[in-house]
């Protein structure tokens, strides 16, 4: 199996689904709100129809898992897209260009390729299992900080970190240098970059974190939950470099 093929494809397709939610960028698009409570635009939908498509173009047997339009079941069940056309859609629809198109590919239940493309700053980073994890063509690692008073530290929603372990979020940013609200996937980019040390996420579904299993292995780090097993289905997140690893999930496990 050719992953470098597979990386290609989701590369493009992360970038040409960017380049459609430019299109609605800052126009004032109005959002919808799901049962949930979490907002999709029209953007969000045409860049899931676009992926999808070239997915059932390309790869017609393969399964799909989009946020928006939920599973398409393939004939060969060990291969699985995972997207989310617009994770980060609160920044999209308030106009911050911290969002990003993210696309994962699985085999046999393990992320094997993986792109995030952030249209707002004009970043990819993608990566697959040996071929290393790039960031704009560059060799991205994760950085070689091994002080948590000197880590930074980022953060997606501090309601979520109340809402499950009420003073977590506290004890976590006394031990560090400094906090940082840069959400969503965005965080991320900046850990597996070598900008950032953690990032967390107490609340986590599939398609918002598809591609970064791979990406940190790539990079030299880590992604997994917070007791230290790596993936991408544990309904919560920490990415971490490999030199506070440890520190840092002991930290989480002990907040």
């Amino acid at each position: 199996m050719e992953l470098q093929n597979y990386l290609d494809f989701a590369t493009e397709l992360a970038y040409r689904a960017g380049r459609i939610t430019l299109g609605y960028f800052n126009t004032g698009v109005q959002p919808e709100f799901k049962s949930d409570d979490t907002p999709v635009t029209v953007a969000d939908k045409a860049a899931e129809q676009y992926i999808r498509a070239e997915i059932e173009r390309a790869y017609p047997s393969h399964a799909i898992v989009g946020e928006e339009f939920g599973e398409t079941v393939g004939e060969q069940e060990p291969i699985r897209w995972y997207i989310d056309p617009i994770d980060g859609t609160k920044s999209f629809m308030h106009a911050v260009p911290l969002y990003s198109v993210l696309i994962g590919l699985e085999i046999e239940g393990t992320i094997r390729v993986g792109a995030a493309y952030f249209p707002g700053t004009d970043e990819m980073l993608n990566a697959a299992d040996g071929l290393g994890c790039w960031w704009n063509g560059r060799r991205a690692k994760v950085s070689k900080e091994d002080r948590l008073d000197r880590a930074c530290i980022c953060y997606g929603s501090w309601k979520s970190f109340e809402n499950r372990t009420p003073g977590s979020f506290a004890r976590i940013s006394d031990a560090v240098y400094m906090t940082r609200g840069w959400s969503d996937a965005y965080g991320y980019l900046l850990v597996a970059t070598g900008r950032a040390e953690a990032a967390f996420d107490p609340i986590m579904n599939v398609w918002d974190c598809a591609p970064f299993p791979v990406i940190f292995r790539e990079a030299g780090g880590y992604f997994g939950n917070w007791r230290g097993e790596e993936g991408h289905e544990h309904g919560e997140s920490v990415a971490t470099n490999a030199a506070l690893k440890s520190k840092i999930l002991d930290l989480v496990r002990d907040a």
